[in-house]
């Protein structure tokens, strides 16, 4: 059951930590429930075409980590394909793992999208996912997002990166240790890895390749004035008014979308490497529509969907297929992380930073 088995950095520690602190809001901060039919609108590209997958009918319930806008196109064209009506609550995956917990004796979620790697790997090692072997094209996915059995598929990705205000930066740093020097005093935000999956990924990822020293650079930052300031969206808005220059571990799609908006952004991603954060989908095992969950995960893996996914400026999970309107994972200078002791290491990590930083 979920929640009974302890592990750290696990999902239920995750949940643990935001529930604790009564705070959310990671990604998009939205949170709405609703019918798919109903959800699927505003800038939907999908459409119907022969290429159905499983003509199943009925419903499937669908939790999912922001962003909303390509949840809703995905639900659509999902929709369009197979008959199959959605049911969906979108929110933070701090949220959706709440959600399951409250729901636990009860399950009801049969799919769920989370915006962190190490709690899908948390969910499967707790026994709560069905694996999905056959899934159609899931062997063009990257293979170190996503599980060999089958009960985890990165649909998508984002990067972590220096975003900053352009009117305000005309030389942008290049490393991240450049943030902790005197050009950029009190002119940074980080989010906080509480609230945010991506932020916790990359400072365990950090310190999964630089060990203890790692914390050199955290408390460097801490001595430069880096704020600590909640979720992704709520460290990026101070950034987009000018009242912060640059957000550092900031989630490149939120940039690049905000930037096709016109507003003053822009991203660098440090020459020494940064973190790549999977979003990982998985069945899971208490579905009551496995069939319609099996052909959401081969939609989401599809051609149509995985053009979805690279419209709203996110790495799509296949290999094979690539985007043109943000950097690709070949132009990504990665750091060398190591998932199982960022997975072990996550709480710990959370709470030292937590505490210095408040």
């Amino acid at each position: 059951m979920l929640g009974m088995k302890t592990r750290k950095r696990s999902a239920m520690l995750l949940l643990s930590a935001v529930m604790s602190i009564s705070l959310f809001g990671c990604s998009t901060g939205n949170s709405t429930t609703g019918n798919a039919g109903q959800a699927a609108g505003e800038g939907s590209t999908a459409t119907a075409s022969a290429e159905t997958t499983k003509p199943a009918g009925g419903k499937l319930v669908l939790y999912s980590a922001g962003p909303q806008k390509l949840a809703d196109n995905i639900i659509g064209g999902f929709t369009a394909k197979t008959g199959i009506e959605v049911e969906m609550f979108q929110g933070t995956t701090g949220k959706i793992l709440a959600r399951m917990e409250a729901e636990k004796s009860n399950p009801v979620a049969d799919v769920v999208i989370l915006a962190s790697l190490p709690s899908a790997q948390a969910l499967k090692a707790d026994g709560l996912t069905l694996p999905y072997p056959d899934a159609e094209n899931a062997d063009k996915l990257n293979k170190d997002w996503s599980d060999a059995e089958g009960n985890y598929f990165s649909s998508s990705a984002s990067a972590l990166g220096i975003v900053y205000n352009t009117k305000l930066v005309s030389t942008p740093p290049t490393s991240w240790a450049e943030l902790a020097t005197p050009a950029w005093k009190d002119a940074v935000n980080i989010p906080d890895p509480t609230l945010s999956g991506s932020a916790l990924d990359f400072i365990t990822g950090y310190l999964s390749v630089n060990g203890d020293k790692g914390w050199e650079l955290l408390d460097s930052y801490k001595a430069n004035g880096v704020a600590m300031a909640g979720a992704n969206q709520e460290a990026l808005d101070p950034v987009i008014t000018g009242a912060k220059s640059i957000v550092a571990a900031g989630v490149d799609y939120m940039a690049y979308s905000s930037k096709a908006k016109g507003e003053p952004l822009d991203i660098v991603y440090p020459e020494e490497g940064t973190v790549i954060s999977p979003r990982p989908a998985a069945i899971l095992k208490s579905s009551q529509n496995v069939e319609n969950a099996k052909a959401f995960i081969d939609y989401l893996l599809s051609d149509e969907a995985q053009k979805l996914v690279a419209d709203a400026y996110l790495i799509p999970g296949r290999e094979d297929i690539e985007a043109t309107n943000r950097a690709n994972l070949k132009d990504i200078p990665q750091l060398k992380v190591d998932w199982n002791w960022m997975s072990e290491h996550g709480d710990e990590t959370a709470a030292r930073f937590s505490e210095t930083f408040k």
